[in-house]
């Protein structure tokens, strides 16, 4: 197997000339994409809506194929299955994805061996200690969903967390209080964020790209982001 390109302090997860062309639209979502991310960083990839952002996610995260390029792991090209293990794919509205008909049942669901001390630990690193495990899914506020989301994933211990516009809907003091908990994720792990918001994400000193027409490409903090209306 060719090995993807790494330097001296190999980056955790990289792209390296990643393309997608679904046969059903005229042209590639995504051209020769690449990037390199590291444990302990923020990404932010900014885009309008429909740029191809939530299709770079379900890339890395194994969902889909590329059909061209390489998605490496400590400079190991990685398989779809490779992909799916390492990475915890939070979607833009995950209430839409929940199946248990409780916190706790949404907690369990793939997780046969989950122990009262591993769900208790993992709903106090998110925030939602304090609510009741058999509350539904759908009765939570739109943060607590969130939270809710990203403990499923928690549960996984993924090495990538992936999170497709998580403030999207969320009034300003739920987003602050999200993203203090993301910066507090992103310890020991890559974090990705596809957003059509990158200004809300700058507590978090990310590393920034924009996504536009196919093409990836980086963008310093200090410049004005421009991102036009879908």
């Amino acid at each position: 197997m060719i090995g993807c390109s790494a330097g001296p302090l190999a980056t955790v997860l990289s792209l390296e000339q990643v393309s997608y062309h679904p046969a059903t639209v005229p042209r590639p979502l995504l051209r020769q994409v690449s990037m390199a991310v590291r444990p302990g960083e923020t990404a932010v990839v900014a885009g309008p809506s429909g740029a191809g952002k939530s299709t770079l996610l379900e890339l890395v995260a194994g969902l889909i194929q590329p059909g061209r390029g390489r998605i490496c792991w400590q400079g190991n090209p990685m398989d779809r299955r490779q992909r799916h293990r390492r990475c915890g794919l939070v979607f833009q509205f995950p209430e839409r994805h929940f199946l248990g008909l409780t916190v706790r049942q949404e907690l369990q669901l793939g997780q046969r061996r989950l122990t009262e001390e591993r769900l208790g630990a993992v709903l106090t690193q998110v925030g939602l200690n304090h609510v009741p495990r058999q509350q539904p899914p759908e009765r939570l506020s739109g943060g607590q969903q969130r939270r809710l989301a990203l403990a499923v994933q928690l549960l996984r211990n993924p090495q990538v967390l992936l999170l497709d516009e998580p403030t999207a809907g969320l009034d300003w003091s739920v987003r602050d209080s999200l993203l203090t908990l993301l910066g507090q994720l992103r310890t020991g792990r890559v974090l990705l964020v596809v957003t059509h918001e990158p200004k809300l994400f700058a507590p978090l000193q990310p590393r920034c790209w924009r996504l536009q027409d196919g093409g990836l490409e980086p963008y310093q903090e200090e410049q004005p982001v421009t991102i036009k209306p879908a």
